[in-house]
């Protein structure tokens, strides 16, 4: 029996340092088909500083959703003919994830992304690492002493979709968390190791294509407490919203077009993004250009209020839009863009009382708040805000008091619906 536990370790140890290095790879390659992507339909490279294609004509953010909501319409509708795609929840607990399928499929999504499409990247690298995952356990079950038992192959794919996640944004403890929190649903010391390795090896690994740089801009760093009556007052109410969103977003996945139809409402999506991108660019693309709006306002004015206002709800809607037309991607960046928008406005009321604080920070908070309630996952938020935006540790207790108020009002409201 100690024989049988030991050669299960080593199984288990091994996995895990492959399929850090494979998932990070994944996402690396992932990130160059965005950038790929970007430069054909936009001629331009995405940063921190550059988040969308600012420098593209009118024309050009108009006609370029829609090129890509047309081509992916394509391989989603034959896609779907013999697959669908598989749930991440479903493929932890054994669901097959086809390869060919699932590598067109996640390529979809971020091709879509670059040609400014309104969804979120983040669920094609999750998918990758968690198919990828599967993959090995096939190949453990051909080699013996490579062979995982049960509860082992569900915690390697839910961290292997985590690995994913931070291969991508360069944030291995949200990363972690995302596994933990989301999927796997259980903490323990295995469970802690597995994900943590993984998601360390894999951002080591993404970050040879994206570098270490923040994925958002954020001047100032430093938190003060002087922020706790913002958190204290704003969270609960970010609770409210985001569990609204969350369920506003699930209507609109059960309303997801699969058949013939999605070759009319994908491009409609697709033109819905780039009109709104005629005018207000940063609508393209996962979220990251509100987002960065929202933490580039330094001061209250009426444009810098109607420019939150409108892209709080239109990110909110166009995204809505694309997933309900036949879109697939993620919801958590978007849901960044949002939190961040309404962030800063609430912020501009708080200064209002209490002058002085930057309405940056009232940003990366309102985002954090948000999110944690549209995900479900109080630790990632908080977590996430604080790698991509590479925080001080003085962010960590206004952003951990406020996700875990959002949460409480996001559970409470759960609890009234059930």
């Amino acid at each position: 029996m100690r024989i049988e536990k030991s050669s299960d370790s080593c199984a288990l140890a091994i996995a895990t340092i492959v399929m850090g290095i494979i998932a990070g790879a994944s996402s690396g390659l992932l990130s160059i088909v965005l950038d790929a992507t970007e430069r054909v339909f936009f001629h331009f490279t995405e940063t921190n500083a550059i988040p969308v294609a600012f420098s593209a004509t009118p024309l050009n953010r108009l006609l370029a959703p829609i090129i890509g909501a047309l081509i992916v319409s394509v391989v989603w509708y034959f896609m779907q003919l013999h697959y669908r795609p598989v749930k991440l929840s479903k493929a932890v607990d054994g669901e097959k994830m086809p390869m060919g399928a699932t590598i067109m499929h996640v390529t979809a999504q971020v091709f879509y992304v670059g040609t400014g499409g309104s969804i979120g990247r983040e669920l094609a690298p999750r998918e990758a690492g968690a198919m990828w995952a599967q993959s090995w356990i096939r190949l453990g079950d051909r080699i013996g002493w490579l062979k995982l038992a049960p509860e082992d192959r569900r915690l390697l794919i839910a961290a292997a979709a985590g690995a994913g996640f931070a291969g991508v944004y360069i944030a291995p403890i949200t990363g972690a968390m995302f596994c933990l929190e989301i999927l796997y649903k259980k903490i323990d010391k295995k469970a802690v190791i597995v994900s943590l390795t993984m998601a360390a090896i894999a951002t080591m690994v993404g970050a040879i294509v994206k570098g270490w740089q923040p994925y958002y801009l954020v001047a100032s760093r430093q938190f003060s407490l002087r922020l706790i009556p913002f958190v204290v007052i704003v969270a609960p109410l970010m609770g409210f919203l985001g569990t609204w969103y969350k369920r506003l977003i699930g209507r609109a996945s059960a309303l997801r077009v699969k058949d013939r139809r999605i070759f009319i409402t994908m491009p409609l999506a697709g033109a819905l993004t780039g009109a709104v991108a005629c005018f207000f660019p940063e609508i393209m693309g996962n979220g990251r250009g509100v987002a960065q709006m929202a933490i580039n306002v330094t001061s209250v004015s009426h444009s810098a209020v109607a420019l939150l206002l409108f892209g709080f709800f239109a990110k909110g809607l166009v995204t809505l839009a694309t997933i309900s037309g036949g879109g697939y991607g993620g919801t958590l960046t978007p849901s960044i863009a949002m939190g961040s928008s309404l962030g800063v406005l609430l912020g501009m009321i708080f200064i209002q009382a209490m002058p002085g604080e930057p309405l940056m920070q009232f940003a990366v908070l309102g985002a954090a708040f948000f999110l944690a309630a549209t995900q479900q996952a109080p630790l990632m938020a908080m977590f996430m805000l604080f790698e991509v935006c590479h925080l001080n540790f003085s962010a960590l207790l206004p952003l951990g008091l406020g996700v875990a108020l959002s949460m409480a009002i996001s559970n409470w409201m759960q609890a009234q619906k059930a």
